[in-house]
């Protein structure tokens, strides 16, 4: 079955890395992107501050939709990151590396 693109769903994710940083992108999948940043195949970012787990995830209709969500996550202080985290946990997403 073809998926309609415009079903698709979009999810801004926040992730746990060393060194306690946040890091927060968006993807169509989100333990597949995480899987990417593990392997060093992710952001630049997330090649020098490993990912160790998704912290939370919050789907959006759309891509343009997502990418504004994230951009507001990203201009959060760190209290603020996590309590986003908080807020939108989704325990079958809190993957560990």
């Amino acid at each position: 079955m073809h998926e309609n693109k415009n079903e698709r769903v979009w999810w801004v994710y926040l992730l746990a890395c060393k060194n306690e940083r946040l890091y927060a992108g968006v993807a169509l999948d989100v333990e597949a992107r995480f899987a990417l940043h593990v392997t060093g195949k992710g952001a630049r970012f997330t090649r020098a501050n490993r990912p160790e787990r998704i912290l939370a995830a919050k789907p959006f209709p759309s891509r343009s939709l997502a990418q504004k969500a994230e951009c507001a996550l990203k201009k959060l202080d760190k209290a603020s990151k996590l309590k986003w985290a908080r807020d939108h946990a989704r325990p079958r997403l809190i993957v560990d590396s």
